[in-house]
């Protein structure tokens, strides 16, 4: 990188000034010598980067290293598939049509994913603009028509003005003018090309925005929806549940009205029932808010789902999970992806910055036709007609041009930090995920069983109770324990589920249905290759870590 004494030591080397003429055409010729030899005399060093970056100036871009584990914590746990999903479309993985169905609707109407689009969209005109750079800059078709009265009391002109002789005007003057300029700074340091490589990566940003966007969405889809059932489960045990207790407090009330046993029977069998009752409301507002969830994510007005859902068990899948390795995240999760292309962003934003030390260099030139009557500004003497070149060349900047490349040097490294640090993230949510995952399916299992046998023990005292072998007291505990358990149950069941989608969320999986990838083949190439509705990027070629130091400049 050039700095201020090399800047110095280059303005002493200039020629000085001789009184001997010359034309314009060969000081600007001269002068354009003078600026490749100021650029040969700051070093071969810079020079060599510049050739072997392929005529720009600044680092080539190498994607930093990512920080993952050589396997997951859990990786022998027969249950963890380390390799490829035979279909990244999880959620299918449930079998429940309802869920296929308003993963479809939530995918076509979302409206958060509409902006996220919309900023693809956005970000692919910011590339044509960059793009538009590359050619003549400014370019400007004019034309105007004036018309002007001369003053007669001006000294001199108004003698002239109507006068006699060879040398009379008119008083009234008109001008008829048309004609083009263009100018064109020449990208000889590419300051252009980077500019466009910036906006290459941040419209392949945007694209896995999109796709994080809508892995987000389709996890959030899904979990709605497992609440949703968990709720209705809950709901549904608890409405057998007080329809059971209320036959128990029929029994009770019966056998006090007997004189068969004192009040106490039946007052535990209300506190039981009461108890229970007021789990309805609980479990009723819990379906609704998920119902009320559902349709923002569908990107509908709230309305009751309860038609088009219907009644339905907890989505439950097969106990084995496929995640890869943790190397696949930097491949297929698109935040990660989303991250790396920033800093690839940010790294052609230095070159951008390092093409403002050195000379700029531009061609420009006009044409013009002037005439008094309109008849005659088509005619070749009314033609006129400029073409020159030109350099400019901020030299006393005082550190400003310099400062402006560390600038861009300091925030590549923010983000190639930001990038590391999202990886360890994405590991982090995956381990969690399986562990969580691995859990529940084992708490599952033992709400099971506690509900098969709370469930058999509430039938044996009921029928011990009506034969007077057992008080009620058994029969209120177990009655208690079985609304618990079957309480404790459905929640199992939900976070199986949920668990599951938060581990295939945490892998990055899901934004694949964009592609319409359906196959492990299908999958590797859609994470490099373009698609007609938004472009997936290319992964870049890793590149030596000395390109990335902006010494290199």
């Amino acid at each position: 990188m050039p700095d201020s004494s090399f800047l110095t030591d280059a303005t002493r080397r200039l020629p000085a000034r001789t009184g001997r003429s010359a034309s314009g055409e060969f000081r600007r010729v001269r002068l354009l010598c003078v600026a490749i030899g100021v650029m040969m005399l700051s070093g071969c060093h810079v020079l060599h980067n510049w050739y072997h970056n392929g005529f720009k100036v600044g680092p080539n871009y190498g994607r930093p290293a990512a920080p993952v584990a050589d396997a997951w914590i859990d990786a022998e746990e027969a249950r963890i598939r380390a390799e490829l999903p035979n279909n990244p479309l999880w959620w299918e993985s449930f079998q429940d049509p309802t869920l296929n169905e308003l993963i479809a609707t939530m995918y076509a109407q979302n409206l958060s994913l509409r902006v996220a689009g919309m900023r693809v969209v956005e970000a692919r005109a910011l590339r044509g603009v960059a793009v538009g750079g590359l050619f003549p800059q400014s370019q400007r078709a004019l034309g105007q028509y004036s018309r002007t009265q001369l003053s007669v009391t001006t000294a001199g002109i108004g003698q002239l003005i109507g006068g006699p002789g060879p040398f009379a005007i008119d008083r009234m003057q008109d001008l008829w003018t048309t004609g083009f300029d263009a100018a064109w700074e020449l990208d000889i340091w590419g300051r252009f090309r980077r500019s466009i490589e910036a906006a290459d990566a941040e419209l392949d940003a945007t694209i896995e925005d999109y796709d994080a966007v809508l892995v987000a969405l389709l996890a959030e889809t899904a979990a709605a929806y497992v609440e949703y059932r968990t709720a209705q489960q809950q709901l549904a045990f608890a409405e057998a549940n007080v329809k059971t207790q209320q036959g128990s407090l029929e029994i009770a009330t019966a056998k006090f009205a007997q004189g068969a046993s004192n009040e106490l029977d039946p007052q535990q069998a209300l506190a039981n029932l009461k108890n229970t009752q007021q789990l309805l409301p609980q479990f009723t507002a819990r379906v609704r808010n998920a119902n009320l969830q559902l349709c923002t994510l569908l990107g509908i007005p709230p309305r009751d789902l309860t038609g088009e859902l219907g009644d339905g068990p907890i989505p439950t899948a097969g106990p084995d999970i496929v995640v890869g390795i943790p190397a696949d995240l930097v491949r297929r999760r698109p935040d990660v992806r989303a991250a790396e292309r920033r800093v690839a962003a940010q790294c052609a934003r230095i070159g951008v910055a390092a093409a403002d030390l050195y000379p700029h260099f531009s061609i420009h030139g006009a044409l013009r036709l002037d005439a008094e009557r309109f008849k005659d500004l088509f005619s070749q003497a009314s033609s006129f007609g400029a073409i020159g070149t030109g350099f400019s060349w901020d030299i006393l900047n005082y550190g400003r041009l310099i400062n402006a490349v560390r600038v861009q040097d300091a925030r590549f490294q923010q983000l190639a930090y930001e990038y590391q640090q999202i990886v360890l993230e994405a590991n982090q949510e995956v381990e969690t995920a399986l562990n969580n995952f691995l859990n529940a399916q084992e708490r599952l299992r033992y709400a099971e069983e506690a509900v098969a046998a709370s469930q058999r023990s509430v039938e044996i005292v009921e029928l011990q109770y009506r034969e007077g072998v057992a008080d009620f007291n058994r029969v209120f505990v177990v009655q208690r324990l079985l609304v618990q358990d079957q309480e404790r149950l459905a929640l199992a069941r939900g976070e199986v589920a949920v668990f599951l989608i938060a581990a295939y969320k945490a892998i990055g999986g899901g934004w694949e249905i964009r592609t319409g990838a359906t196959n492990p083949a299908a999958v590797a190439a859609a994470e490099g290759a373009p698609s007609e509705a938004v472009p997936a990027p290319a992964d870049p070629a890793p590149a030596p870590a000395d390109t990335l130091d902006p010494a290199s400049l």
